[in-house]
Order: structure tokens, then C-alpha cells, then sequence
């Protein structure tokens, strides 16, 4: 049993889309652990802000139908296919680590912006604070600690997740 974890982010109808998307991801993968939900401003490009957090979960799926699984989940929410990289995100579902695995196909593992945004950092470090990041062998926590909180705006929201999901999610908070 591999344990992935999980980046999520939209921008359009977030609560709606984010709450659709951890319900399937719940579907598919069971009972899930949730960092806080976070609110940043877009990155790339000009935009309304995101909500983003991630979840952790268990799968006996491959990474590539573990991402397989993540794109039907999107396209059931709305993502279009081939959308412009920097643009607004109904659900945006990405594989951040698979185990300690390290490899770039099918997916690029560790996922790179785990070391640069931090709408991504700072909820993988509440929800795997002492775990290491399998390339830089420092842990998300401390790379927390050491990122330039001036270089992107970001701030954890009370979110209301739905009934449904309540049993069988376990919360984060660093």
C-alpha cells in the first residue's frame, strides 16, 4: 500500500469544486488526512484567489493510474483538457510524492513546486511535518520554516467540509 499525497487548488466556485473533488478523491481512495484549507493569490498570471490544501491518502493504484484517476476526477468537475498552464482552475488535482518515490515519468516525483510555492509547501508540511523530502533529505517542516514567506501570499480559512466527508477525514494544523 502506497501512501500519496495529494495537491488540490481551484479558483472557480472554490468551495463547491473543492468539496466535489475531496468527496471523489474519498470514493476512490478512502478515508483521507486533510491539511487546513489556505487561501493565495494566483500565481503566474491575474486572477481571483485560490483555495488550496492537500490530503493524504493510501492506494494499491501505480502512480500512473493514480494520476489517471486524479485527471477523470477534474474533468467530472469541469477541467477542460489542454487549459492554458497559468489560468483560473475549477479542480486541480496533482500527485505531490508517491511513497519516497523519485522519477519523472509518468509524473515528475517529488513534484518540483513543492520547493517553491507555497500554497503547496506549507499545507504538505502540516500534514507531513517530519517526513523528508526524498532529494533535499530536509523535512517539509523545516522547508517550511526556511521559505520566503514575503514571496507568495498565503493564508489558512475556516472551510466547511461536507457531512458526508466528516467521518473519515482526520484534520492537520501546523
Amino acid at each position: 500500500m502506497a501512501r500519496i499525497y495529494i495537491s488540490l487548488g481551484t479558483n472557480i466556485s472554490p468551495e463547491e469544486h473543492l468539496n466535489a473533488g475531496l468527496l471523489d478523491l474519498q470514493q476512490y481512495f478512502g478515508p483521507l488526512q486533510l491539511s487546513r484549507v489556505f487561501e493565495s493569490e494566483s500565481v503566474g498570471f491575474k486572477g481571483t484567489n485560490f483555495l488550496n490544501m492537500v490530503a493524504v491518502a493510501e492506494t494499491e493504484l501505480s502512480i500512473a493510474e493514480v494520476v489517471a484517476t486524479f485527471k477523470r476526477i477534474e474533468q467530472a468537475n469541469g477541467r477542460i483538457k489542454g487549459e492554458k498552464k497559468f489560468s483560473p482552475r475549477s479542480l486541480d488535482i496533482d500527485l505531490l510524492l508517491y511513497d519516497d518515490k523519485i522519477c519523472e515519468t509518468p509524473v515528475e516525483l517529488p513534484r518540483g513546486e513543492i520547493l517553491f510555492n507555497a500554497f503547496v509547501l506549507w499545507p504538505l508540511a502540516e500534514v507531513a511535518p517530519n517526513l523528508k523530502h526524498p532529494v533535499v533529505q530536509k523535512s517539509y517542516l523545516t522547508l517550511w520554516q526556511a521559505y520566503d514567506k514575503q514571496r507568495q501570499k498565503l493564508w489558512p480559512i475556516a472551510f466547511e467540509f461536507p457531512a458526508e466527508l466528516q467521518p473519515n477525514i482526520t484534520l492537520s494544523t501546523l
